[in-house]
């Protein structure tokens, strides 16, 4: 066969085959929708060429600032518990013994009434003076104002309520307006070497951090619960304890000063020096 009327015979046949496919209506759907999604891509491409404007910039921005502020949050708080689990007791007799207890502040009402948080940290601080755990007790809390006063609240209920602890064995820190300035002022006022920590099982990791940070060779103790918190109050505390120990970990990176320091009352002497 000649070459070149075999070539024609193939372009007619093409040809044909063309003409066939233009006619069929699925093939002209399938057209149409390759032809749109050319026309979508071509869009999206121009779409990515075009510059953000200013309020997408800013969006972008403080999206990114967010999510790498959670993942920071996230790596502090577990970094955080894990790193103090060891030094967390929840039976008094397991506590090793240590020269002061130091029982972390809470809310007080009107009347001399301690809050049952504060009463469990108190009572368990009490108890484990009593089992011969610390020496001495530490009270911390916050006495900034004359119409408010945690540490003489606490004070006073352990006088009523465990008469035989001598009053020379009572410390009261008027200053401890946060966990940090606890820590900070039990080492540097009472100079506190060793102790116990009391207080909820939410709040020890952040206590105990900052403790061991600061100098001091802490183990914390659960306080016991007299009764069972509502679930509200405990996700309340868990939500505000995860921003607590970033603040916890950047005033230990920094240095922090608290808010007063003043002169030494060894915790190895008389407590009552820090009474007013």
């Amino acid at each position: 066969m000649n070459l070149k009327l075999l070539i024609e015979r193939l372009a007619n046949a093409g040809r044909s085959i063309a003409e066939k496919l233009k006619a069929c209506r699925f093939c002209a759907k399938i057209r149409a929708l390759i032809s749109t999604f050319r026309a979508f891509r071509a869009k999206k491409l121009k779409q990515q060429k075009k510059p953000l404007s200013l309020i997408q910039r800013i969006a972008r921005a403080f999206v990114l600032f967010c999510a790498a502020a959670f993942v920071f949050s996230a790596i502090i708080n577990i970094y955080m518990i894990l790193s103090t689990k060891k030094y967390v007791y929840t039976q008094k007799e397991l506590v090793p013994s240590k020269t002061a207890a130091i029982v972390l502040g809470a809310k007080v009402y009107n009347g001399g009434y301690v809050s049952i948080a504060f009463r469990d940290r108190i009572v368990s601080g009490a108890e484990l003076l009593s089992m011969g755990k610390a020496e001495k007790i530490l009270l911390s809390g916050d006495h900034g104002r004359k119409t408010y006063d945690e540490v003489n609240t606490g004070r006073n209920f352990i006088l009523k309520n465990y008469p035989e602890i001598a009053h020379e064995d009572i410390f009261m820190d008027h200053a401890g307006f946060s966990t940090y300035e606890t820590m900070y002022r039990a080492k540097a006022v009472f100079c506190v070497d060793d102790a116990v920590i009391v207080t909820q099982a939410f709040h020890l990791p952040r206590a105990l951090y900052i403790a061991r940070k600061l100098g001091i060779d802490a183990v914390g103790y659960e306080a016991d619960e007299s009764v069972g918190f509502r679930k509200r109050v405990r996700m309340s505390w868990a939500l505000r304890e995860y921003l607590a120990r970033v603040k916890a970990f950047m005033s230990v990176a920094l240095h922090v000063k608290p808010t007063y320091l003043g002169e030494q009352i060894p915790i190895t002497g008389d407590g009552t020096k820090s009474w007013d």
